[in-house]
């Protein structure tokens, strides 16, 4: 492996490390879901502004384009709320072992978007990861809530990936993703004035919502920097040097990786039953798998 390719790989290990370390910062931030989501998105579109403005990159765009990032951006901002809810509501382990099965939302949904035709081990994959979510469901029914917020993250995640998909390759990924997450921003403020008028207790704008600890402070800005804007600029760089297969089977390393720490830094409150890490298991053996599958087809493919 030529050096330059090496120290790509190596920093796409480092990359997915960060990703990682996300949820861990869901669980030791405070506040909630939705101002949690709120403000890593509104500093970490400044961070990318930055970038943006010392690159000199045009945020020209037309009219069109800029109403898809706006439903793009709205829809990763629920992908995030509901991710960040199940953590508060379960654990990192169950989040980010559920969270692995947004590969096959998107192996279902992507033969839709992109009109092809439905590939028959998808099918079977993803038969197998069902039975992999039953297991988990069965010996940890007390996360149930958290099951089905980690469930619908997924489901977003993967809608977002597919749309992502049709314009990533025709415009600069930078300026999409600063008006993807400004655009969060805005739709998750809306959210918030609405309730704010309507007076729900703490859900909208309030003095509390602005109130946060010198911690949470700290903590948000290393996710906002490190973990959103750094970990999204840093990915599209080194893809250039990676193939798409090394750069899909080391992103199924995020769940290893997160799991792994969160045992390390809480302890027994991550310690689950052992069916629950058979179920995980099943889900990301049958991912890689479909992986190797993928990769496997596309060489035959070329040389055909």
């Amino acid at each position: 492996m030529p050096n330059a390719k090496l120290q790509n790989y190596l920093h796409f290990h480092f990359i997915v490390f960060v990703w990682g370390f996300t949820a861990i910062l869901g669980e030791l931030i405070s506040i909630e879901a939705l101002p949690l989501v709120w403000y890593r998105m509104l500093m970490a579109s400044g961070f990318i502004y930055l970038y943006i403005h010392w690159r000199k990159i045009s945020l020209k765009i037309s009219k069109k384009l800029l109403i898809t990032l706006c439903i793009a951006g709205a829809i990763i901002a629920l992908h995030w709320i509901t991710f960040f809810a199940a953590i508060k509501v379960s654990n990192v382990s169950i989040t980010l072992a559920v969270l692995s099965t947004g590969a096959f939302f998107t192996s279902i949904l992507e033969p839709i978007f992109y009109k092809r035709k439905l590939i028959w081990y998808e099918v079977v994959f993803g038969l197998i990861v069902i039975s992999g979510l039953y297991i988990i469901f069965n010996v940890e029914g007390d996360y149930f809530l958290g099951i089905i917020y980690a469930l619908c993250s997924a489901f977003l995640s993967s809608v977002f990936s597919l749309i992502n998909g049709k314009i990533a390759k025709q415009y600069t990924s930078s300026m999409i993703s600063f008006y993807e997450l400004l655009s969060g921003v805005g739709f998750v403020t809306i959210y918030l004035i609405i309730t704010s008028f309507l007076g729900n207790g703490n859900d909208g704008f309030s003095l509390s919502f602005f109130q946060l600890s010198t911690l949470d402070w700290v903590y948000l800005i290393v996710l906002a920097s490190v973990c959103t804007a750094y970990a999204f600029i840093g990915s599209v760089q080194v893809m250039k040097y990676l193939s798409p297969y090394t750069v899909m089977l080391t992103i199924n390393l995020e769940p290893i990786y997160g799991i792994v720490l969160a045992y390390l830094i809480f302890g027994d409150s991550e310690k689950m039953n052992p069916g629950f890490y058979y179920g995980a298991l099943i889900i990301l053996s049958t991912v890689v798998l479909n992986g190797v599958f993928k990769n496997i087809k596309k060489i035959k493919r070329q040389r055909s």
